[in-house]
């Protein structure tokens, strides 16, 4: 049996694929420290940057980033890690702009709180602690 693709049909999955690259390509790598917690190195991170809007009795978008507890809960649109896999996760995503939506950059450029963006390395461990299970 032969199977015949048209141009147009390759021209759009190579498209969608270099588009899947680019996307993948825009995440800082996950660091290469083993063992990273919740308490010990994420909560930092969290506490710095993303509690001031992601806390509290009307958290922003429903998403609590106060406790472990509530990170693996995620928020009004479900889970925002997939422990095992940083490059799924649309916390990772959000925090490293690697989204094509930038109302979903987080923290927020222009923010009130005037937070800047995280930096590659917190960025990594983020991706760590996901990729280690996020404990």
């Amino acid at each position: 049996m032969t199977v015949t693709i048209k141009p147009t049909t390759i021209a759009l999955l190579a498209t969608f694929g270099l588009a899947l690259a680019a996307v993948a390509a825009d995440l800082p790598p996950a660091s290469a420290k083993t063992g990273v917690t919740y308490a010990t190195d994420i909560k930092p991170i969290f506490d710095n940057s993303c509690v001031k809007c992601h806390s509290g009795d009307k958290p922003k978008a429903h998403l609590k980033l106060d406790s472990l507890e509530n990170a693996l809960k995620g928020g009004k649109d479900g889970k925002v890690l997939t422990a095992g896999d940083s490059a799924k996760s649309l916390i990772v995503k959000c925090v490293a702009h690697a989204t094509s939506d930038p109302d979903s950059w987080m923290p927020p450029p222009h923010n009130r709180a005037n937070i800047g963006p995280l930096t590659p390395e917190q960025i990594g461990l983020i991706r760590a602690w996901i990729d280690q299970g996020a404990k």
